[in-house]
């Protein structure tokens, strides 16, 4: 076992005991990135200069808390002072932030340690890591496959052993669907539960930042951390700050899971069928009460969101016209400017939802597109209210599918789409929701995905322990022939 990969009881404990130091522990992370990293492509920027110098500190003042000297990986739409973030995108190739987001802050008063910004999908526009600006980021089970998105190269960093763990961004799924494909946790907190000012906005109603790591436990530590009030994010809830590792009982005896017939329905693999339906008879065997019910209107949650999403991309990405900051193509005029400056800055996922969040917003089609899926999106979330009024937590796959060959999808946007039809309902409704590993399909590994009432990461957690310590457990994938 790594030094990265022990649990992190018995890493605090060793620094608690001075056996190894915050210098040993990046030092490790440095060296498994640059064994690993040309086969994965799962960082945009290494920061080693900067890491070395905050674990030098670390070791100085000596104190040590449960993120303490941890290495970690940071998703590059998130603000990170004097350290460069693209999000993934060639129109803010150059940009270097002035300031960091509240979740750095957090962090790094948590004492963690950030190595280097991680590569991702445009803007966070993509289920497959295929949309970065800059180049993919490849799956350490199969370096064929993609790692998925728009976290993917959190979900792969974590899942190869760079880092112990990694900060990503959900808007439709994208820290759970990455976290599936990649064999790690991934942690969607409720929508408002972590500020999310400093993260670079796709989808302003839904973009929600949280963590992905190698064990549940590891998620709730890293949780404790950054949840909280902020008054610089307008929409940050004030609600009370929970010790979620207290949840981490293994006791889920007379709990109530809801199962939607829809997240098994047509167009799941049959290995991913299987898998899910596994973890369920655990959590049956450990005491839980398991039922079929409906989501209704789940069946509409890809249309809906593909309105809603483009929408506010195209209003939030607006701000992106080469006068005030990022790439300049200069032109003959003002406009001309604007054009050739966003031509050539932007990639062509992003200009297909710019162009349908327009459309949707336009004069003649606000009201029968976007006013529509506003009213879809109440219904979503109406039936879940219902459910959540009769049971505690709601579960099915993350993912329809395990993780699909590198180019095979990006020929057809839709199907890649619908690839986050599990995932977009929990995000559409602001709910919270976890994905853990549960087995393999094929090789693969498959993610089972369990969704909470709002504000109850508790309860999403305790679920998710309880079926971490019983449920069937992943090794550490291969890369190239190196066991990571």
């Amino acid at each position: 076992m790594s030094l990265l990969q022990e649990p992190i009881g018995s890493l605090h404990k060793r620094l608690q005991g001075k056996e190894i130091t915050a210098t040993d522990l990046v030092e490790a992370s440095l060296a498994r990135i640059q064994e690993t990293e040309g086969k994965l492509g799962a960082f945009l920027k290494i920061d080693d200069e900067g890491a070395r110098a905050r674990a030098n500190k670390l070791d100085e003042q000596g104190e040590v808390g449960p993120l303490v000297a941890l290495p970690i990986g940071i998703k590059d739409n998130i603000s990170t002072q004097d350290v460069l973030t693209t999000a993934g995108s060639k129109i803010l190739g150059d940009y270097t932030p002035v300031y960091d987001a509240t979740v750095m802050d957090k962090l790094y008063y948590a004492g963690a340690n950030m190595v280097g910004k991680l590569n991702m999908d445009e803007f966070g526009m993509g289920s497959s890591n295929e949309n970065s600006g800059f180049f993919p980021v490849r799956n350490p089970w199969d370096l064929s496959r993609v790692p998925g998105g728009s976290s993917g190269g959190a979900a792969a960093s974590v899942a190869a052993g760079q880092v112990r763990f990694a900060l990503g961004s959900d808007t439709g799924g994208s820290i759970r669907q990455p976290a599936a494909f990649c064999g790690v946790v991934g942690l969607k907190p409720t929508y408002g539960r972590v500020s999310r000012y400093g993260l670079i906005a796709f989808a302003s109603s839904l973009d929600q930042i949280g963590p992905l790591t190698p064990t549940v436990e590891d998620a709730a530590h890293v949780l404790e951390a950054i949840a909280g009030y902020d008054h610089r994010d307008s929409t940050s809830a004030e609600v009370d700050n929970v010790k979620y590792t207290s949840a981490l009982t293994g006791d889920v005896k007379g709990l109530k899971v809801a199962v939607p017939r829809e997240f098994l329905g047509e167009g799941v693999e049959v290995g991913v069928k299987e898998k899910v339906k596994q973890a369920l008879k655990v959590l049956n065997d450990l005491g839980a009460e398991v039922e079929e019910v409906s989501l209704p209107h789940a069946e509409y949650a890809v249309a809906t969101y593909y309105l809603l999403s483009p929408a506010e991309a195209s209003s939030n990405l607006a701000r992106y016209d080469g006068v005030r900051f990022g790439t300049r193509v200069d032109g003959e005029n003002l406009i001309d400017m604007y054009c050739r400056t966003r031509s050539a800055g932007f990639g062509a996922e992003v200009k297909r939802r710019i162009m349908l969040g327009t459309y949707a917003l336009s004069s003649g089609y606000y009201d029968a597109y976007y006013l529509k899926a506003q009213q879809v999106r109440t219904l979503i979330r109406q039936d879940f209210e219902k459910i959540f009024a009769d049971y505690d937590v709601v579960i099915g796959p993350t993912s329809p599918t395990t993780a699909f060959k590198i180019g095979e999808k990006t020929s057809d946007p839709l199907t890649m789409y619908l690839n986050d039809i599990c995932t977009i309902p929990v995000s559409l409704a602001g709910l919270p929701a976890i994905s853990v590993p549960c087995g393999l399909a094929d090789g693969l590994p498959v993610g089972l995905q369990i969704v909470g009432k709002p504000f109850d990461e508790a309860g999403v957690l305790k679920v998710a322990h309880a079926y971490e310590q019983h449920g069937e457990r992943l090794s550490a994938p291969v890369i190239g022939g190196d066991a990571s």
